[in-house]
């Protein structure tokens, strides 16, 4: 099919009915079968790709070619236990699958209906009882699902299983059915803020645009994610990049812009080949060019690839490496809004962002505003990883607290370990503490703790990480992320950094934390972008809440969290070893000494403190002090 109208966009998606009835389990269709295997970056990785081919191949060796369709999604979101496969209608999900699973679940499931229990999920706070429906396992039933709507639902490749989705319903409506001032303002009634870390209400950004005198306009999605953690934005361009294309024509329109980029970073190669697939499909079907469904609209974008500088997720340095210089931001006023790229009127948004927009437009923003809190509205997608049981991502609605995310979606943390802390917002997020886990996922309320709500990247810590060393790590991000561009970002971070260094080394002096206070606030309050205005959060936030471990590091020369390799010393303990040799034998610096059966020792001079001989210990007779 070529360029549509209106009613063809329509007509295809009626004609998809049955298969979405299929895929929500509404429907059987002569027992007709629907394998959703992920397919994003992470299944990828996880060998999904083998598993898919073999089942395809054992499908058409059965001769069910005719009734089973297997069909590659996007992540399905939960991580750790690809690679998975939804079978639809049941519903039922299959993980960590392998090529060996394949004759099983052909066998056993397709043609004689039973399910393969040794496939099925298993809740290990429920006594490893197997769940096997998606929808019934808590890390997708305590979701609420609006950016993530598409999960395991549709082919990222083929539009027209989008457009059975609703993609592009929201376009129409805005080309066709409303004014630009009543998009806008369906936008502003949302409540939406921006989902790329500042917060900035949306609707808000796009009237300053819209009122901005000029012919020229562009729309400008951000999707250089660059966040330690963080792969949201990833994830729903490999999953769903349909929504992302339709929520910068919505933009478009709404400003009155012709032309937009997509900048998605180099190292995200499925999510620029999807949307570069998503592109040329839309385009054939008159949903990107000239006269979009007949609406006299014109929009066009392209994807442009960034190099993997941090600095360019601000927006004034994407716009700048677009324009082909060095990507670098520069002062404001003026703002994006009245002189962006090209020094034309610009609207820039995340991923998150704009696939949101269309889900807005379509159903208004009243409905989108009921989700939330007072003044953060809607859901919001985080990526949940760390020392916790479940990581992947996850989608909940704003004013969800902390510890819901992570004890009743993330599973809580492994080896009934005590959780320390929730590291929230990026590498220039902060620290909250656990005694803080009630504070809920509200812009305000996560600022109030000293971290931000970011781009949605979420960390879990447990008792074995150590605040200065994370505070360290962090710090260390930002300073080689600097661009250099403002003297307080470049050296102010520096010396943070140096001084940080030097405690977790044993060297701190006490005044160094008094020092490192005054420094995050010269570096917060004169820097020229977010990055440095941001960069000493991580030190400012655990210097907050763990003062205490800062006072170990600096006074008793001691880490709390034995992870400091400078204030640890290995021994091994008389009462426990057997003489056995082993961590002898793994040593690679020769530093454990003494004949078999007799009870051996390390030398604090030599020994590197690499770990390897408690894990090679079996008795526990090593120990870290």
């Amino acid at each position: 099919m070529g360029r549509i109208n209106r009613d063809q966009l329509n007509e295809i998606k009626s004609r998809g009915k049955g298969i979405i009835d299929i895929r929500l389990g509404k429907t059987l269709v002569d027992g007709e079968k629907h394998l959703m295997i992920g397919g994003g970056t992470a299944c990828h990785a996880s060998r999904s790709e083998p598993v898919r081919d073999a089942i395809k191949k054992e499908i058409k060796k059965r001769g069910l070619s005719q009734r089973c369709k297997v069909i590659e999604t996007g992540n399905d979101s939960f991580a750790t236990l690809a690679p998975v496969m939804v079978i639809y209608p049941e519903g039922v999900y299959y993980v960590h699958l392998t090529p060996d699973d394949v004759d099983d679940i052909v066998s056993q499931h397709l043609i004689d209906g039973k399910l393969v229990e040794r496939l099925l999920y298993k809740d290990a706070t429920d006594n490893d009882k197997p769940i096997p429906r998606m929808m019934d396992i808590p890390y997708f039933s305590n979701q609420t699902l609006i950016t993530l709507r598409n999960l395991t639902l549709i082919d990222p490749e083929n539009i027209d299983d989008a457009i059975y989705r609703d993609a592009y319903q929201g376009a129409a409506k805005a080309l066709i059915d409303i004014t630009t001032e009543e998009i806008i303002n369906q936008v502003k009634i949302s409540g939406i803020r921006g989902r790329g870390g500042a917060g900035f209400p949306t609707g808000m950004k796009w009237q300053f645009a819209a009122q901005a005198e000029g012919d020229i306009k562009y729309v400008l999605c951000n999707a250089d994610e660059g966040d330690p953690g963080a792969f949201m934005d990833r994830s729903v361009l490999e999953a769903d990049p349909h929504a992302v294309l339709e929520g910068m024509i919505i933009a478009a329109k709404a400003i009155n812009a012709h032309q937009g980029y997509i900048y998605c970073r180099a190292e995200y190669p499925l999510a620029i080949k999807r949307l570069t697939i998503a592109i040329e499909q839309a385009r054939r079907y008159g949903l990107l060019g000239k006269d979009i469904l007949g609406s006299g609209f014109d929009f066009d974008l392209e994807i442009y690839q960034g190099a993997g500088a941090f600095v360019c997720g601000e927006e004034t340095a994407l716009m700048i490496s677009i324009e082909g210089k060095r990507g670098m931001p520069r002062p404001r006023p003026p703002f994006p809004a009245q002189e962006g790229l090209w020094k034309k009127p610009t609207v820039l948004n995340n991923v998150e962002t704009l696939a949101n927009i269309p889900q807005i437009i379509l159903n208004g923003g009243q409905w989108y505003a009921a989700i939330g809190t007072e003044r953060s509205k809607g859901t919001k997608v985080f990526a949940l990883a760390g020392k916790v049981i479940n990581s992947g991502l996850v989608e909940v609605p704003m004013g969800m607290p902390l510890k819901n995310i992570v004890y009743d979606i993330g599973g809580g943390i492994p080896e009934n370990k005590q959780l320390k802390a929730v590291q929230i917002g990026g590498p220039s997020g902060g620290c909250i503490p656990s005694d803080l886990l009630d504070t809920v996922t509200d812009y305000e309320a996560i600022t109030g703790t000293g971290a931000i709500m970011g781009s949605g990247g979420m960390v879990v810590m447990d008792e074995d990480n150590c605040m200065v060393d994370i505070a360290r790590f962090f710090m260390e991000f930002c300073q080689e992320e600097s661009c250099g561009k403002c003297t307080p970002c470049r050296e102010g971070t520096k010396r943070m950094l140096e001084i940080v260094t030097k405690i977790t080394e044993g060297r701190g002096e006490i005044d160094d934390i008094a020092t490192l206070e005054e420094l995050a606030d010269m570096v917060k309050d004169s820097s020229l972008c977010g990055l440095g205005q941001t960069a000493p959060n991580p030190v400012l936030s655990t210097i907050r809440h763990f003062r205490d471990e800062y006072e170990a590091h600096i006074k008793d020369k001691r880490c709390p969290a034995h992870v400091c390799k400078a204030l640890i010393t290995y021994i091994i303990v008389e009462e426990k070893c057997p003489g056995c040799g082993k961590c002898k034998r793994v040593c690679p610096v020769e530093a454990i000494t003494g004949e078999k059966k007799v009870v051996h020792k390390i030398d604090p001079e030599k020994c590197i403190k690499c770990g390897a001989c408690i894990a090679s210990c079996k008795f526990d007779a090593i120990e870290v002090v």
